[in-house]
């Protein structure tokens, strides 16, 4: 067994303390709104100095660029794992199912929206929300260009981004829906998503 060079064990400290700071900050941004989740109320959550969060993130437009690209990276992979699949209409049915769920969790509703709304006036927000929603949607648009193909339907570019386009709105509405009625049947609203998506994705 080696032993982690100092090198690797600095990379792994500074890692779990952005993470910590990241947890935080979420955390932070769900109870008090974007405004008003300060750095100094960030630094008490995560048990970290404030002089300590500036030296991982320069200032809280960092911390939210950081706390989009954490769900881009998992937005991706969900991407990445439905291209490789044999059978890539179910294994978007399946994802489909799981990104339901989490989008009607009120907590994590709540955080995003928070994100979206500072993103309406403050153009710092608005171009970090607006790149990672390009990067999504070009994963989307790319599965969704081969999976028609697959099945013989147009893939062309106006088709394939209005495809696109009504399948965010579903799942960013789901966010909203979440606040609104915290007791909806997630499973049951799942299930229908998933039949919802293979006519959409085949109509």
């Amino acid at each position: 067994m080696t032993e982690e060079t100092p090198a690797v064990a600095d990379c792994s400290r500074a890692e779990a303390r952005r993470t910590q700071i990241l947890d935080a900050a979420e955390n932070c941004v769900r109870e008090y709104g974007f405004h008003r989740a300060s750095i100094s109320k960030i630094s008490r959550a995560s048990g970290m100095g404030a002089g300590h969060i500036y030296h991982y993130f320069a200032n809280k437009e960092a911390i939210v660029a950081a706390i989009v690209a954490r769900e881009l990276e998992r937005v991706l992979t969900l991407t990445a794992e439905v291209q490789a699949a044999d059978n890539m209409l179910e294994a978007l049915a399946l994802r489909t199912g799981s990104g339901v769920l989490g989008n009607l969790d009120s907590q994590a509703a709540g955080l995003k929206l928070e994100i979206v709304a500072e993103a309406s006036r403050n153009p710092a927000i608005a171009a970090i929300v607006h790149a990672a929603d390009s990067r999504r949607s070009a994963g989307l648009e790319e599965t969704l260009k081969v999976l028609r193909q697959a099945h013989g339907l147009a893939n062309d570019a106006a088709t394939i981004t209005a495809i696109a386009e009504v399948i965010a709105a579903m799942f960013e509405g789901l966010m909203v829906r979440a606040i609104r009625n915290p007791a909806v049947d997630r499973v049951l609203i799942a299930r229908k998503f998933q039949q919802l998506i293979r006519a959409i994705v085949l109509g």
